[in-house]
């Protein structure tokens, strides 16, 4: 297995969009459970999205202690709720702030096997949910602050 660095805020990739997942095939599987390799040896890793990684597809892995899942082209169905929680990003290492996000999603991706599944995320599987979903439309956990801590975020980010 191979452990890829994590792309860190600044570097563009981070920014860009990714492309759907056309073929589910071994490449796929590879950089899924490099990803995961990559993901649990970082401290406080829960997820990681394939941008992260300088790879431009739809595709993320987390673990919330329930075991690892990888999701594939996934879509944000549904979402209620709000919860107000103090999120990081292994991106931004270091460095979180309180950010509101429904409290409960409901997303559907496809797995390795090709296969369409659903999640319902509430909490924290949730926010990892929608933060990972982010990385892949190219947003960081900073486009979701309000404007003064956004340019405080920003000061402090500058600074590193």
């Amino acid at each position: 297995m191979t452990t890829f660095a994590i792309r860190q805020y600044g570097d563009p990739v981070l920014r860009q969009v990714a492309k759907e997942i056309e073929e589910i095939d071994g490449r796929v599987a590879k950089l899924a459970a490099d990803m995961l390799e990559t993901m649990y040896g970082t401290p406080n890793g829960v997820g990681l999205a394939a941008p992260q990684v300088g790879v431009q597809r739809r595709m993320f892995v987390y673990d919330v202690g329930g075991g690892p899942v990888v999701v594939i082209n996934p879509t944000i169905v549904g979402v209620s709720g709000e919860w107000d929680y103090d999120e990081g990003c292994l991106s931004v290492p270091g460095l979180s702030w309180p950010i509101v996000r429904p409290g409960s999603v409901h997303l559907s991706g496809l797995g390795l096997d090709g296969n369409e599944f659903s999640i319902e995320g509430e909490e924290l599987e949730g926010r990892v949910l929608q933060h990972e979903v982010d990385h892949l439309d190219g947003l960081l956990l900073v486009d979701r602050l309000d404007d003064e801590r956004r340019r405080e975020a920003k000061a402090t980010l500058r600074r590193r």
